[in-house]
């Protein structure tokens, strides 16, 4: 296996106020027969990947999966970043982890930016790494609704880098989705986005299943009923609207499971030297660091208190802030909801 990571934008091409010296960027998980040959490499010098372990070039015959991690538009949790790119690995695809832009202090909304992040990433990769492949997109929770927000608004994206790469996905898997700013709406993860004064139409905009078109790509959804964070009512809304556009799609309710269940079984394992998958959590880190030596951006007095009382002491690395031990009973999820990956497996086989 061939791993490593790359940052998805340029110098000077990413402005996020409150990044705190964090650039988003994809961990590559990359079939060592797939490493490319350099004469069909663009020698230009974003094409060059950051590690001296990276793929120099190729053909991308391989089908590609880009996993987004949840977390509220605050952080990217590290239980749905690599282990869920290694179990679509082990299914004979490449896979790859994208790190987007969250915020943890919840102070500069983050807008459009996840969504140019994942619409950026979509692009390099189809460019540099799926040339004949099909490429996928994964995400969990509000990273579900990043990518569900690709599905529905590709064409609002433009790119001055990438704009001759289509960013729209062949298929999209979206994870205990976050999807309406409505009734069933998760408050904190649109507050994070938008801000608290967001407008109607911002509103109406990232309310996914008000968005569908003919146009959208195939989508494959799943939750379980028991979600107590983001209502189940949010993949039927979408699944819908969906039916209604003739846009092919699958969608499983599974009977038990708290949010945030991931792969909710074992993962796959794979061979090579693998990074901690804590890597996710680097811009969460930096924002910790920041606020606590007095640099934080715009972040309220009240909000200042609250992330000081969760995380007390200065980070020395990702680890130190994230406890990546899975609480749930996966003997109890793995009967059923533990199935998806193979589900979405057979549905992407068909398109």
């Amino acid at each position: 296996m061939r791993h490593f990571r790359e940052d998805i934008w340029q110098d000077n091409e990413y402005t996020y106020p409150a990044s705190y010296g964090f650039v988003p960027n994809i961990r590559a998980y990359i079939h060592d027969e797939d490493e490319h040959d350099e004469d069909e490499h663009d020698e230009d010098e974003h094409d060059k990947a950051d590690s001296a372990g990276s793929p120099t070039g190729g053909n991308g015959s391989r089908d590609v999966m880009i996993v987004l991690p949840g977390g509220g538009y605050c952080l990217c949790a590290p239980h749905e970043g690599q282990e869920v790119a290694l179990e679509f690995y082990s299914m004979g695809m490449n896979a790859f982890v994208l790190t987007y832009t969250t915020d943890i202090t919840m102070s500069v909304p983050l807008k459009d930016q996840p969504l140019r992040d994942v619409s950026r990433a979509v692009r390099l990769i189809r460019k540099k790494y799926a040339k004949k492949g099909k490429v996928f997109i994964c995400g969990f929770s509000a990273a579900a609704h990043v990518c569900g927000s690709l599905a529905v608004h590709y064409k609002d994206v433009d790119d001055a880098l990438y704009n001759d790469v289509s960013n729209r996905p062949d298929g999209a898997v979206l994870s205990y989705p976050v999807i309406s700013s409505g009734t069933y709406g998760h408050g904190s993860s649109f507050e994070a986005l938008l801000g608290r004064d967001a407008t109607k139409d911002e509103l109406n905009y990232y309310s996914l299943e008000k968005n569908v078109s003919k146009d959208t790509p195939p989508c494959f959804l799943w939750q379980t009923l028991t979600d107590e964070l983001v209502p189940v009512e949010n993949s039927y809304l979408f699944a819908e609207s969906l039916r209604k556009n003739e846009v092919p799609y699958a969608h499983y309710v599974f009977p038990y499971g708290p949010h945030g269940t991931g792969l909710a079984r074992k993962p796959a394992m794979a061979g090579g030297n693998l990074p901690d998958p804590s890597y996710t959590l680097e811009q969460l880190v930096l924002a910790i660091r920041a606020f606590k030596a007095g640099r934080g951006v715009n972040i309220s007095d009240a909000r200042l208190k609250e992330l000081n009382e969760q995380f007390p002491d200065i980070p020395g690395e990702a680890d130190d802030v994230y406890d990546p031990c899975n609480p749930h009973d996966l003997d109890k999820i793995c009967s059923d909801a533990g199935t998806w990956p193979d589900l979405c497996k057979v549905w992407m086989d068909r398109l």
